[in-house]
């Protein structure tokens, strides 16, 4: 009989951009290999042979994505880890020193001690489309930061932004094409598409983050939604004490393009804007109001993916 089967093996990932240093729990055992593709197929290998619960790696910008493509591939059970609750981890069991080999052993023991659910892979087109979404968020700052340097500079400096600001607005309009293209590929894709876009004041781009980034949206708890998106208020209060209620964690991508389409929101959808102005009126500060206003959406979203209708003016007052 294989004595791992008896065991609760976990595997603690720490990624960098040249090295992944990998800690197995509770054998002791530590490793490190060049985070390149070789060097993975090598590290999978190796990891397989003690048959682990989990494997977990932290969320650290991309880095982690070729390890954990290869561990989908082996059919290893995997776990990207939101790296904040690994940090409180570490400061409930009281571990403040640091260096590699502690941080893989650190994911190893969050691993055995949380047990945090497995991570399902996204589609290839679910994941190219959240990566657009990005991209065309980035691309849409440097933009926004040119215009504003354009009238401020001399003219004879202006006039070099000139061509970088064409250059950028192609970009954009190719990105945006190319997401276009992605969700006509899937008939899921599109019916969701044009539910959402059907909301005044969402549109291609926040309706392709919400598909590629949170699709439990139409299956869950409007509660449930607000908290994943990052716009329900957490409650500070203990004892006579009573903080300010804030907004915290969630999914950052969608809630920054839910911001930026809840300022056209507040413009042209009728419904928004009422909320908007009441709130205003009794004294709550703009950045307030537009967050109530985004958690509103989020919850009328859901209800219009659970239910498959389009957008009802009618009914989103209720």
């Amino acid at each position: 009989m294989n004595t791992n089967t008896l065991q609760n093996i976990n595997v603690g990932v720490d990624t960098g951009k040249s090295q992944l240093d990998i800690y197995i729990r509770p054998l002791d055992i530590y490793f490190t290999v060049p985070n390149n593709e070789k060097a993975i197929s090598d590290a999978i290998k190796t990891i397989q042979k003690h048959r682990p619960q989990r494997v977990v790696i932290e969320a650290t910008g991309r880095l982690e994505m070729p390890f954990i493509l290869a561990c989908d591939k082996a059919d290893l059970p995997y776990v990207i880890a939101n790296p904040l609750h690994v940090k409180r981890f570490a400061g409930a069991i009281g571990q403040r020193a640091k260096n590699d080999r502690l941080d893989a052993a650190l994911i190893a023991h969050y691993a055995e001690a949380i047990q945090p659910k497995l991570t399902q892979l996204k589609s290839e087109n679910i994941r190219l489309i959240s990566d657009l979404v990005t991209r065309h968020n980035q691309l849409l700052s440097m933009q926004t930061m040119e215009k504003n340097r354009i009238q401020v500079l001399p003219q004879s400096l202006a006039s070099s932004i000139k061509p970088i600001l064409t250059a950028l607005k192609n970009q954009i309009t190719k990105i945006e094409e190319k997401i276009t293209k992605l969700i006509d590929t899937c008939p899921e894709y599109q019916a969701k598409n044009e539910l959402l876009q059907s909301m005044p004041g969402v549109g291609k781009i926040v309706a392709a983050s919400i598909i590629s980034n949170v699709p439990e949206l139409g299956y869950i708890t409007n509660k449930q939604a607000s908290s994943l998106i990052g716009v329900a208020p957490i409650t500070r209060e203990s004892g006579r004490l009573k903080g300010k209620r804030m907004i915290q964690g969630g999914r950052a991508q969608v809630r920054t393009v839910l911001y930026m389409a809840m300022m056209s929101a507040i413009q042209c959808n009728p419904i928004f804007k009422a909320t908007y102005e009441r709130l205003l009126a009794v004294g709550k500060p703009k950045k307030v109001a537009i967050v109530a206003c985004m958690r509103k959406m989020v919850v009328i979203l859901n209800s219009m993916l659970r239910d498959g209708v389009m957008w009802d003016k009618g009914s989103a007052k209720n």
